[in-house]
């Protein structure tokens, strides 16, 4: 909830599972001791695909292997990266962004 997008994505967890059951299949244990596991909604679709899909999520391959690499919306990982350095303040990324985008829009 503490990242950027981080409300967002909650709710568009809800919304794919309201009312429905949830099977969890508990894949391993990351080094804080918690458990990582795959979800499906009763219509089998993977809840980390669809997550994905949405731009709510990133592949993570030390989990996934990669397999959610290929659904990953165009420059999700930029903007979300984006979002993060605003978040905490480091102002002098968001400088070299925006100054990029200009600089591409006088090309145009």
């Amino acid at each position: 909830m503490n990242h950027p997008y981080g409300k967002k994505a909650k709710w568009a967890l809800v919304s794919l599972c309201k009312g429905q059951k949830v099977r969890a299949v508990v894949t391993a244990e990351d080094t804080h001791g918690r458990t990582v596991a795959k979800c499906y909604l009763e219509d089998g679709r993977d809840l980390s695909a669809e997550m994905v899909k949405l731009g709510m999520a990133i592949d993570w391959p030390k989990f996934s292997d990669g397999k959610y690499r290929s659904l990953e919306v165009p420059d999700v990982r930029k903007k979300l990266w984006l979002a993060d350095a605003r978040q905490k303040g480091r102002t002098k990324v968001w400088e070299q962004f925006e100054a990029k985008q200009a600089q591409r829009n006088q090309n145009k």
